[in-house]
């Protein structure tokens, strides 16, 4: 379906994407709004890191808090994206408008709440002496995270955009959006961040700004181009939801569960990087350097993911069980193939890959090595995001949220901290505690999934 389809009658059943075409058409565009998303912040951190070392420590800090406020804030607004395409599955798109509604009303007061607790309770957290963090640092990260702060809002709506245009199968129109934003951003902080515009900022504050600036950007763009599809009323963006409160109240399940799961996975590398930190200076930005590739790379299955999550969704709405098991396999299968391409990539490519981001000969005798035992977490960690949004497509929520918990609460923290201390291995003791956690999330949800293969999607089916 293309990114100008519409809607001619009121209740059309739309045709079940299920191939590979299908999968792709829709995955590619996402996959690259989901590395602009990556681009952004790595396009602070190399303007702001040209003005100043210390600034870029100011900015580094002043983003950890928000990144673990901020990713779970965009999982729990994940019921736009499963609930649109299920309802698109079941021949209602006039009930689609109702769920955008609902979720720009939730994104507006998730927004407000992260605003306060970060605003508010952020800068006194990076205080606090159980961090170990120098006054003059955190301090200094406290006005980057104030506006951060302030522009969380903003994102989230977008976000909202995003996934129902991805839900819609019109995945384009984000993609775009995306990266105008990336546009805005570089622009505002080659202006703002040296301190030349006249105006009194300029460092890592300069460059919350300019986020500021492409999160506005990004979400004006987005609703313009919603209102002005030619489908708009079809969808019932202006009328009232139709879909009922259990609609509603599934909605919210989708998003607490993808919220509770993204909180869990990222907090809990936050916290590996602290157990990093405790091995030295060079220890700790040899693992920056793996977790940031890692996350670069895992954008792929990541946007897949959402791809696979709404083939799935619309064979669900229309309670096509074989159209979900098919869509559902399509999408792991999809991840492997490309999993393994990035391993191959990777192994034969870490010195130099390593060597982008620093040419320190102590931080590459660790990096390179952690670089290629990350490879065999690649796969796995792609086939559990990939089976994770599978499974909430079908209304399958508790179980990736408890398997999350499992895997990187109970699995990854505990032996990252025994392998990388009292075993001695160091940053390459982190990675296999990854490599392990991402094993056991992989089992446990592809397994899932292909147990619920042969059941039924409902009782009355």
């Amino acid at each position: 379906m293309s990114d100008a389809a519409t809607f001619p009658g009121k209740t059309p059943r739309l045709r079940a994407p299920q191939g590979l075409g299908d999968l792709l058409s829709l995955a590619w565009p996402v996959i690259l709004s989901r590395l602009g998303i990556m681009t952004m912040g790595l396009t602070d951190a190399i303007v702001v890191g040209h003005y100043s070392a210390e600034q870029l420590g100011f900015h580094a800090l002043a983003w950890a808090p928000t990144s673990i406020v901020l990713t779970t804030a965009v999982g729990l607004l994940m019921g736009v994206q499963v609930m649109t395409a299920r309802h698109l599955g079941e021949g209602r798109p006039e009930a689609t408008g109702g769920v955008l509604r609902r979720g720009l009303v939730y994104a507006f007061w998730i927004g407000v709440v992260s605003v306060l607790l970060l605003a508010f309770a952020g800068p006194p957290f990076l205080g606090l002496s159980f961090f170990g963090i120098e006054p003059g640092l955190a301090n200094g990260a406290g006005g980057a995270l104030r506006i951060f702060a302030l522009s969380l809002p903003l994102y989230l709506i977008a976000v909202v955009g995003q996934f129902f245009l991805e839900a819609l199968s019109r995945p384009k129109a984000s993609m775009v959006a995306i990266w105008v934003a990336n546009g805005v951003n570089l622009a505002v902080n080659l202006w703002l961040v040296p301190g030349h515009s006249g105006l009194p900022v300029a460092g890592a504050v300069a460059s919350a700004w300019a986020t500021f600036a492409a999160r506005g950007a990004l979400v004006a763009f987005l609703l313009v181009y919603i209102l002005r599809m030619a489908d708009v009323r079809a969808l019932g963006l202006f009328a009232k939801p139709i879909d009922g409160p259990e609609a509603a109240r599934e909605q919210f399940g989708v998003g607490l569960g993808s919220g509770a799961s993204y909180f869990i996975e990222v907090g809990a590398f936050a916290a590996m990087t602290f157990i990093a930190a405790q091995l030295g200076a060079v220890p700790v930005a040899a693992w920056a350097v793996v977790l940031n590739i890692s996350a670069i790379i895992f954008m792929g299955p990541l946007g897949l993911s959402a791809a696979t999550g709404v083939l799935v969704g619309r064979a669900y709405g229309a309670g096509d069980r074989a159209g979900v098991v098919r869509s559902g396999l399509l999408g792991l299968g999809v991840a492997t193939a490309m999993m393994l391409l990035v391993c191959l990539i990777v192994g034969l490519a870490a010195r130099s890959i390593a060597g982008f981001y620093s040419q320190d000969a102590a931080l590459l005798a660790l990096a390179v090595p952690a670089l290629y035992l990350s490879c065999l977490f690649f796969l796995a960690d792609g086939l559990q995001v990939v089976a994770a949004q599978a499974l909430r497509a079908r209304s399958d929520v508790l179980l990736p949220t408890v398997c999350h918990f499992i895997s990187y609460g109970l699995v990854m923290l505990p032996l990252g901290w025994i392998f990388a201390h009292p075993v001695g291995l160091g940053v390459d003791g982190i990675v296999w505690a990854v490599i392990v956690a991402s094993l056991v999330s992989a089992g446990l949800l592809t397994g899932r999934f292909l147990q619920l293969a042969g059941r039924p999607l409902s009782p009355t089916d």
